[in-house]
């Protein structure tokens, strides 16, 4: 049975109820209630009336959300936390949890003694603010209440709620998205189901949840697309259910996990200004709408039907349009053919982005690709991509230029020479960001760099805590005249430079520079060079360690060790 969201701290539920499992215990209906008060009598006496709300875990996110509900605050949830992040909301909001050189946060989650009582929330009251990456990678703000949650949980329930039972949710997506937010916290509340606090980002992780009883995987296509024969199948199959949401899972992806772990994946496709319109599994490649959604066409466009989007202060009206292609069936169910909304125009010619990624992942060297575009003063298409086992023995033998110039040739029958990509970088993995999605920031950073400070990524592999970069050296480095004059070889401090540059760049290296340990410069780096620089972060050490080789053997290395962690 459905709390609903504006009562479901005030219901009849047991009070040693399981709600939560964080940092290796549970808590129950009577700890989360309490809590919940104490913060509440907390931020009632503060004078401020919007707070951005970021945190790692859901359950410190859940008790410090519903507490400012009940205080009567307006929340911004924000994808992130970092410092540019911060800047931007600190204007109009007061920072809550876990930011970014604020220091350590205490959450008080024990239940506490307090005066507050609870009462019923107003359900159409619009106090969230979800943000969007939006079309153009900026963020938007969307206005949200809590009845729009509440329908799509009751729908949510209607389908799976019975499959689901007593199972508890499990996620690899963050809380701070519409999808992990009512997935893997509005989702379990309003129906009495336990949520794990820390996000499982590896199956191998999530495996170790299950023995605790059973579970459903809230995932996404990036985090479902990696596993693979070594994954731990016997255990996935015993999950309740697989959810998808955040992108379209590639059809081989739910074959495999169908092959191997017995479970037809259940994806999700919306937006955070819809929320979720249809769903589908992929063994049927056509997506039903949920319940109470239509779907209608003016002047080619098509528009969304949403009891969602129907409060009072929220009333889309004639419908809210879609910036996506889609043909529809005569049963009612659609087909999805990519997002209008990635045209871009180069020198006046338009690009589809997502057509490029079609073409070049048709090549059988490639097993995924995403296409962007870099503005400076003339904007150029970039490509990312992920070769497959023949991709990477073709780059063994052709070598990266030439298979460059082949994938270009490959292009040319689809598109214009102006828009072919003018910048590579291949990788092992898609950079993804916390909320699952491709992260567009980072890739704008390796591909968009200054060639007279910095050398050009070539090449990159992500591991979980480390990273391998393959360099160029350029020729122009400003670095370089004066040292040696008739001899330039690159300065030790600016290999430093360097290796502190993409730290902070993979790593989330927050404390000021200390000190260094164990440096040395083995051999030169000289103009041209081509090297390989792998990074690896000791979180716990709060040390970087770093390597500078090539095909000479290692030209530097050592530890950089950062203030406070040592």
């Amino acid at each position: 049975m459905l709390d609903k969201l504006s009562h479901c701290l005030i219901s009849r539920r047991p009070d040693d109820a399981t709600i939560a499992y964080h940092s290796g215990q549970y808590y129950s209906t009577g700890q989360f209630v309490g809590a919940v008060e104490f913060w509440v009598e907390k931020l009632q006496a503060q004078p401020f009336r919007n707070y951005a709300l970021y945190t790692e875990d859901a359950y410190p996110f859940a008790v410090l959300l519903f507490a400012l509900l009940h205080a009567g605050k307006k929340i911004w949830i924000p994808g992130n936390n970092r410092p540019g992040t911060a800047e931007q909301l600190s204007s109009d909001c007061q920072l809550l949890g876990e930011w970014q050189n604020s220091g350590c946060f205490d959450y008080c989650l024990d239940a506490m003694d307090s005066s507050s009582r609870l009462c019923p929330l107003n359900p159409l009251e619009a106090q969230l603010v979800i943000f969007t990456s939006g079309s153009t990678g900026k963020a938007k703000p969307i206005v949200k209440c809590l009845n729009q949650f509440q329908l799509e949980i009751a729908n949510l329930e209607h389908l799976w709620g019975e499959r689901l039972a007593g199972a508890e949710a499990l996620a690899t997506v963050s809380h701070q998205h519409i999808y992990g937010l009512l997935f893997r916290v509005l989702w379990p509340l309003s129906a009495g189901r336990c949520f794990h606090s820390q996000a499982y980002i590896n199956p191998e992780s999530l495996v170790n949840a299950l023995q605790r009883g059973p579970a459903y995987w809230v995932a996404s296509p990036a985090h479902l697309k990696r596993l693979d024969q070594y994954s731990p199948w016997d255990s996935i199959a015993e999950l309740k259910a697989v959810f998808s949401s955040g992108g379209v899972l590639p059809a081989s992806a739910a074959q495999q996990i169908f092959d191997n772990g017995g479970q037809a994946v259940i994806e999700i496709y919306g937006s955070s200004e819809t929320g979720g319109i249809a769903w589908r599994q992929q063994y049927n490649a056509a997506w039903t709408l949920f319940s109470g959604m239509s779907l209608s066409n003016i002047d080619g466009k098509w528009l969304l039907h949403s009891p969602y989007l129907q409060s009072p202060a929220l009333d889309i009206g004639r419908g809210f349009k879609l910036d996506d292609q889609l043909t529809l069936l005569d049963d009612g169910r659609f087909t999805l053919h990519g997002r209008s909304d990635r045209i871009v125009k180069i020198e006046e010619k338009r690009l589809s982005l997502v057509e490029l990624e079609q073409r070049l992942m048709a090549v059988p060297w490639i097993d995924e690709a995403y296409a962007l575009v870099i503005s400076k003063s003339r904007d150029v298409v970039a490509a990312v991509i992920v070769l497959s086992s023949l991709g990477l023995e073709q780059l063994a033998i052709q070598g990266r230029n030439q298979l460059i110039r082949h994938l270009r040739k490959t292009l040319e029958p689809w598109f214009e020479s102006l828009v072919l990509p003018r910048k590579w970088l291949f990788v092992n993995v898609i950079p993804l960001s916390s909320q699952g999605k491709v992260d567009r920031q980072l890739l704008t950073s390796l591909l968009d760099f200054d060639n007279r400070k910095l050398p050009q990524v070539l090449n990159l592999e992500i591991a979980q805590d480390e990273v391998l970069l393959s360099l160029r050296v350029p020729e122009d480095l400003l670095y370089f005249p004066g040292h040696f004059s008739g001899y330039p070889i690159l300065p030790g401090v600016v290999q430093l430079a360097w290796v502190e540059y993409f730290g902070k760049l993979f790593f989330n290296i927050d404390k000021p520079f200390s000190c260094m340990e164990a440096i040395k410069f083995t051999q030169v780096i000289r103009p041209g060079e081509k090297l390989t620089l792998s990074i690896d972060w000791k979180a716990a050490q709060g040390k970087l360690y770093f390597n500078f080789s090539s095909e000479h053997g290692t030209h530097g290395s050592g530890r950089m060790v950062y203030e406070g962690n040592q």
